[in-house]
């Protein structure tokens, strides 16, 4: 994969072959299946630290602190199922889950409530972050991007339209990241 993709598709397929290609990643993404939650999808460091590493040519993959899960129900809207589904999937397959259901984080986040998944990926602060990836039935992979692509395959952090209310909040967010010591290629916007 290039910096300069060609199009959003072209882009949009390698992306999913370096997901289809990582035993380890593609092992996540069935565990979550598996559970069978609505509207899901596994994001931030997980699809983003995986582009950066093959757009830098790294031979081993950068640790992410933890596997970022969202999905989104509005019945079952409680930290306390998150922690269970965190628990079961770790006995599933061992990993340091972060399992948030996305119908009930606009109240953390003090915005109106999220209409789906999507919606809610694109209320996160920075636009490379803002991308993630699931598994279905047919075992085909789907990008979920609301802000698109551009920025992550450009290797450039910008801050999303939420994200421009919350400028402290954003500045603080990629002081303590610090994703440039594990990718100095990338370019940080402010606006």
């Amino acid at each position: 994969m290039t910096p300069k993709a060609v199009s959003f598709h072209v882009a949009q397929s390698q992306i999913l072959d370096l997901m289809r290609n990582d035993p380890w990643r593609m092992t996540a993404l069935a565990s979550v299946r598996a559970f069978g939650l609505k509207d899901w999808a596994i994001g931030a460091g997980f699809v983003r630290a995986a582009v950066w590493d093959a757009l830098s040519n790294y031979p081993t993959a950068t640790p992410i602190e933890d596997i970022d899960v969202v999905y989104f129900d509005r019945k079952l809207a409680s930290e306390h199922h998150e922690k269970r589904i965190e628990r079961r999937l770790s006995k599933l397959f061992p990993a340091p889950w972060s399992v948030k259901n996305q119908a009930r984080m606009h109240r953390r986040n003090n915005n109106l409530p999220y209409h789906d998944t999507s919606d809610a990926l694109g209320h996160w602060l920075e636009t490379p972050t803002c991308v993630a990836v699931r598994l279905d039935a047919n075992d085909d992979l789907r990008l979920i991007a609301p802000h698109g692509i551009d920025d992550l395959v450009r290797l450039r952090i910008r801050p999303t339209p939420a994200a421009r209310r919350r400028m402290p909040v954003y500045r603080q967010r990629l002081r303590r990241k610090n994703w440039r010591k594990n990718w100095p290629a990338l370019s940080v916007h402010m606006i």
